[in-house]
């Protein structure tokens, strides 16, 4: 018979897949970011720029700290599984 999936392992998938995505999404941007066209009067960063703002520190760079929240989402994935299969 099978058990309800307790809380934990929900939140922990969650937390798992909100720290997948968003290192993804750093790690693409660092990978992306080029300089800005400009195509005749209008320059293409107008709509999107990257800016100086940094997400992190200066010391890590954007696709690093990516890749270390896809590694803490893989971990925590594997987590959860191991907290669903315990219970079982």
């Amino acid at each position: 018979m099978n058990t309800p999936v307790p809380r934990r392992v929900t939140v922990l998938y969650s937390i798992s897949a909100t720290c997948g995505a968003v290192g993804a999404l750093l790690w693409v941007r660092d990978l992306t970011s080029a300089p800005p066209r400009v195509y005749g009067a209008y320059l293409a960063a107008d709509g999107y720029t990257s800016s100086a703002w940094r997400v992190w520190s200066r010391a890590v760079s954007e696709e690093r700290l990516g890749l270390y929240l896809i590694a803490a989402g893989l971990v925590l994935a594997v987590a959860a599984r191991l907290f669903s299969i315990r219970r079982d």
